[in-house]
């Protein structure tokens, strides 16, 4: 499997918020979206990513962008870490790993020479019409949020 392509409409979900209200990616429409998975909540990559989103969010929010993050942890996970953090933007959970497989960012990966099963850090940058803009792989966690605003706002 192969994630969306750029310029392919993203594939539409519904999943979970941090206060367990459904989110319909379809319902975003005329809106940028930045769909961002990561790893964990609370672990330290995971929450610088979220910290400088959340530090440059006044930028997005005057783009109109929406940022949806993205991982397998629980509900109650992304409540504890939203509210531990003061993330204004909306946390799904994908315990189930459906989106995380659609989009297909879970795989192999390597730590410390150990191999394992995991999330991907790779961002979606979805257009008003719903169309995959831009993928980001790799993400640097402290660099991402001025990266994709430098696209955004820059074109």
């Amino acid at each position: 499997m192969a994630h969306p392509s750029v310029g392919s409409l993203a594939p539409d979900f519904t999943l979970l918020d941090q206060d367990g209200a459904p989110h319909t990616l379809s319902s975003y429409r005329g809106s940028p979206v930045l769909i961002y998975f990561y790893p964990k909540d609370d672990t330290p990559g995971c929450t610088k990513e979220a910290c400088s989103i959340r530090d440059a969010f006044p930028s997005f929010a005057k783009s109109k962008m929406v940022v949806l993050g993205i991982s397998p942890d629980s509900v109650e996970s992304h409540k504890k870490f939203a509210l531990k953090y003061s993330l204004p933007f909306t946390l799904l959970a994908d315990p189930e790993k459906d989106v995380i497989s659609t989009y297909d960012v879970w795989g192999k990966k390597k730590f410390m020479g150990r191999e394992y099963d995991g999330v991907f850090r790779t961002s979606f940058l979805i257009n008003p019409e719903g169309y995959v803009e831009k993928i980001y792989e790799n993400v640097r966690p402290e660099e991402h949020a001025a990266e994709v605003l430098q696209d955004v706002v820059h074109g």
